[in-house]
């Protein structure tokens, strides 16, 4: 009998573990099998939406009958597709999010349609795509107060649904994530470094006086654009004027000190001289992190890099972000987002954003003292190239190729916050036509208003 009841216990044992087997290996699949599913031959991917319900990526797109001809292309490198051709994309880095499976249903139900519904104005996209004509670049602008990426451009891009065939070199990457030369754009970091640096009143009181050309400590020459000279000029002054000599003279001003702009630098989120470039991540998209070569106020590498040549590079997605720090005067930046909200092949909602901040990158009284500079440059030198707005702005010219082109930058935010847009706005090669940042930012501030 004894025995009797040890097998009967044994065999309770044996089912027990069997049954809690079964449900781990069902919770198992039921979780696991998507990622296979997405991964395989036989996936099945949901549709991706603009704000306003547009479609901005169908795997299954036909320009014969569904959408009309480039219709994807100005996101095309931004939202990519799903063969693998362009990785650091939307749907490369959220296929997941997209998976028309269901482990109970398959993927022929009629009801299953995953879907992730982004933040992008595709009208207003596709308007800066257009306004961009034959120019290579990029454009990106988000509201400063949210988070919500509203437009993203970047040329020469692609058509998935067209294909890969012929492209120009750079057309699968989405330039706004990736680094490169900022012009005098750069001069805002270094004017935050220098407000933290002597404090909102005593930066009024720097003057230097601009003749054209300035000659360092070293020996080096420091050229302005202006080579007949501003004469001599505050801060705000050379700010506007977008002054080489004055901002040379001010990185060596020994009060300054190279500690001073390197604590405020990394704090924004460079890395410095020998430190590993690194990114983050928008939505599991990588981005870029500033970096440039600091190691001594009077040397001449060092000083051109904080006017915003040399060594210094910077994404515009980045540019743009610290707008919203000085924009918001809290010189906290709001972290971008580029998916509101996902819904699940069951059509469950989830992954709602929510409006996040960084660290603080510099104090509340440099942001709004960097706010009144930025406006008073707006006001004094676009209100006429860019009307309706008042903007805190700041242009650039980076030279690049070894000086052979130029490329034209502007960053900055709209005052009004009932409008609150910052952007960055890159057009490479600027001399070969006639296009103009201010041009770009008319047609996005508009497309937005």
């Amino acid at each position: 009998m004894k025995n009797l009841n040890r097998c009967q216990k044994l065999i309770w044992l044996m089912l027990i573990v069997f049954l809690i087997g079964m449900i781990i290996l069902f919770i198992k699949i039921q979780f696991e099998a998507s990622y296979y599913i997405v991964n395989s031959n036989s996936k099945s991917l949901g549709l991706v939406y603009d704000r306003y319900k547009d479609v901005i990526f169908d795997n299954d797109a036909d320009y014969d009958s569904q959408y009309e001809w480039g219709h994807f292309r100005d996101v095309g490198n931004l939202i990519g597709d799903a063969s693998g051709q362009t990785t650091n994309t939307l749907v490369a880095r959220n296929s997941e999010k997209l998976n028309n499976y269901s482990f109970t249903q398959g993927t022929n139900f009629s009801d299953g349609q995953a879907s992730i519904y982004t933040t992008l104005d595709h009208d207003a996209n596709q308007k800066v795509y257009n306004a961009f004509g034959s120019k290579d670049g990029c454009a990106i602008a988000y509201n400063y107060k949210t988070g919500e990426i509203l437009v993203c451009v970047s040329k020469p891009s692609v058509d998935p649904v067209i294909g890969y065939d012929d492209l120009a070199e750079g057309s699968l990457l989405c330039k706004a994530f990736i680094k490169t030369v900022p012009g005098s754009t750069q001069k805002v970091s270094t004017l935050i470094a220098a407000v933290e640096n002597y404090g909102v009143d005593k930066v009024d009181s720097l003057e230097y006086v601009c003749n054209g050309i300035y000659t360092n400590i070293s020996g080096d020459d420091i050229k302005c654009h202006n080579l007949n000279g501003h004469g001599t000029e505050n801060i705000t002054e050379a700010f506007a004027n977008s002054c080489n000599t004055y901002f040379a003279q001010l990185v060596e001003d020994s009060s300054f000190g190279l500690n001073s702009i390197i604590k405020t630098f990394k704090s924004l989120g460079y890395t410095i001289n020998d430190e590993e470039s690194s990114t983050f991540l928008i939505n599991g998209i990588k981005v870029q992190t500033a970096s440039t070569t600091l190691t001594d106020t009077t040397d001449f590498n060092t000083q051109w890099g904080c006017i915003g040549q040399g060594e210094t590079m910077i994404s515009p997605c980045q540019l743009m972000m610290w707008q919203s720090a000085i924009a918001n005067k809290s010189g906290k930046s709001t972290y971008p987002y580029l998916i509101d909200h996902v819904v699940n092949v069951n059509g469950k909602e989830y992954d709602q954003a929510i409006t996040e901040y960084t660290d603080s990158l510099f104090s509340t009284a440099t942001a709004e003292k960097v706010y009144d500079i930025m406006v008073s440059n707006g006001v004094n030198n676009y209100s006429y190239s860019i009307p309706n707005y008042t903007l805190g702005i700041k242009s650039g010219t980076a030279q690049v190729e070894n000086g052979d082109k130029e490329n034209s930058l502007l960053v900055g935010f709209d005052t009004n916050e009932e409008h609150p847009i910052a952007f960055c706005i890159l057009i490479e090669d600027k001399n070969d036509g006639n296009l103009t940042t201010e041009s770009i930012a008319n047609v996005i501030l508009n497309s937005l208003d």
